[in-house]
């Protein structure tokens, strides 16, 4: 889908004119990542972009694609709103993978153009825009639904700490794996900025469109990036492969990051992944701090990060690069 306008970009160039540094350590939201889609399918071919649906109020969700493979990878960030930097690093992965396939080059020591022939990545940089603009840009008097956010934000203009989409409702308590026993968990009557699981599982358009695409595309593992904590979460109420501990043990291994076997969570996207699938389904927590984190230790962080991407992208090669 096109994503271009007439108007030039004004990214920095590499020699022979080709885009470098797009995506940059700033605040990050709905319009930062609609310049910087437009930026790669400029310079990068091998990215494509394309919807899978619309926000609360109105936004499109995108999707971005990379390699021809049988073997699908999913990877999604920001479904928490004050988490927004994880959209920034999975953005900035993916200008990684462009350039490097462009160029010829590796990451991690790995060929990029051999992972594109092994591997499809779909990559969803912004689950929840709606939310995000809240946290980067504040509310706006014009916002439909702003006398009700006030309300469901105690009376405070204050959204920093917003995880919740527009209707006040946590998107990663959304999803139908015992969501009924998390809504008991959380003990959240209503909608606010954190921990209200919604009336119904995938009540929500961003929930029902990251449903949707899981339902359609067979991934093999998914990755929800949050933060932080350092730390992946790897199971769900035994549910999940055999395969999947030695598995977070090597996205441990490469990023430092430590595996954790999670109790008393559910309704996340990870669980019902693997609850539905019985795939392989990582939450990871990147970073460490409070929301929302500090971009002042961003390149630290997506070191990190980059490492651990790589790895998943690779996974179905029996070597581990530590």
């Amino acid at each position: 889908m096109n994503l271009m306008n007439d108007q030039a970009t004004s990214s920095r160039r590499l020699e022979g004119g080709q885009a470098a540094g797009m995506v940059e350590a700033a605040a990050y939201g709905p319009a930062e990542l609609s310049r910087n889609l437009r930026q790669l399918q400029q310079y990068y071919p091998c990215l494509e972009m394309r919807s899978i649906g619309r926000s609360v109020l109105g936004k499109k969700l995108w999707a971005v694609t990379f390699g021809r493979g049988s073997r699908a990878i999913h990877v999604n960030a920001a479904c928490h709103a004050n988490e927004w930097i994880t959209s920034l690093l999975l953005m900035r992965f993916l200008e990684d993978l462009g350039q490097a396939y462009t160029q010829g080059g590796k990451l991690r020591g790995t060929s990029v153009k051999e992972l594109y022939e092994e591997v499809t990545l779909w990559a969803v940089p912004m689950v929840n825009p709606d939310g995000v603009e809240l946290v980067v840009d504040g509310l706006q008097e014009h916002h439909p639904y702003y006398e009700q956010l006030l309300q469901w934000n105690y009376g405070s203009a204050q959204f920093r700490r917003w995880k919740a989409n527009a209707r006040g409702v946590d998107l990663n308590d959304q999803f139908p794996a015992h969501w009924e026993e998390e809504c008991r968990r959380r003990g959240t009557e209503g909608p606010g900025p954190r921990d209200y699981p919604g009336e119904s599982p995938l009540s929500e358009p961003e929930a029902q469109s990251l449903a949707a695409l899981t339902r359609t595309i067979p991934f093999e593992l998914v990755v929800a990036l949050h933060t932080q904590g350092q730390e992946i979460y790897w199971n769900y109420r035994d549910c999940e492969p055999p395969e999947a501990e030695s598995l977070a043990r090597r996205l441990g291994n490469v990023s430092g990051y430590k595996p954790v076997k999670l109790t008393g969570s559910d309704a996340g996207y990870k669980d019902w992944f693997i609850q539905q699938f019985r795939k392989p389904g990582f939450t990871v927590e990147a970073g460490y701090g409070v929301n929302p984190l500090s971009l002042s230790r961003f390149e630290e962080i997506y070191d990190e990060v980059q490492a651990l991407l790589v790895e998943v992208l690779r996974c179905h090669r029996g070597d581990n690069m530590v």
